[in-house]
């Protein structure tokens, strides 16, 4: 018993002392000191990505505009010809069961609308014979989530549509009145 006790002591000093001095060392940031940032709408190699969307379209980072619905792909994209999510159907789904080597997942952005059941389970059970996972979300989340998938190099496409209404936040009022700041500077030094 006494052996016992002693060498559960030895391992409790052992394992604090490893604790305590290796790990801590081990785990401490080592580099120079500087932090890099990387833009993945920036880089060549991440494939298409969208930059932003309005009501006629999508800005890729390639400074490319697609007027209206798209279908979009790591390196490709087309024109979708759907008007709405009420357009959605096999037949327009069609295009991503045909592609070979087969798409992962399948994300669809119906503009900014929020899907019913009944339309996820139409377009979930047709996919499903496809063994082609699918997302079906409003368009700003579905740009958000293709881009995500996109830079982790995974067999992702986009059937999106634009929304009709857009959504003013916190970045947008700022960009706006940075906008107007330089627009006002610029008529100070053309009145002078």
């Amino acid at each position: 018993m006494q052996l016992f006790r002693e060498l559960n002591r030895f391992s409790r000093l052992a394992y604090s002392r490893y604790f305590s001095t290796g790990l801590a060392k081990r785990s401490a940031y080592e580099g120079d000191g500087k932090t890099s940032v990387s833009i993945l709408n920036m880089e060549d190699d991440s494939g298409l990505l969208i930059n932003s969307y309005s009501q006629l379209g999508f800005r890729l980072n390639n400074q490319m505009m697609v007027l209206g619905p798209m279908a979009i792909f790591p390196r490709s994209v087309l024109s979708w010809n759907v008007e709405t999510a009420k357009d959605i159907n096999e037949h327009s789904l069609s295009l991503f069961t045909a592609l070979d080597p087969k798409i992962d997942i399948l994300v669809i952005g119906i503009g900014d609308q929020s899907a019913t059941p009944a339309f996820n389970k139409k377009i979930l059970e047709f996919m499903r014979k496809y063994r082609i996972n699918v997302e079906v979300l409003n368009t700003e989340q579905a740009c958000a989530t293709f881009n995500f998938l996109n830079a982790e190099a995974r067999m992702v496409a986009a059937a999106l549509i634009p929304p009709v209404t857009l959504r003013v936040n916190e970045d947008d009022l700022l960009r706006r009145q940075l906008r107007m700041n330089e627009s006002l500077e610029l008529l100070d030094k053309n009145e002078r």
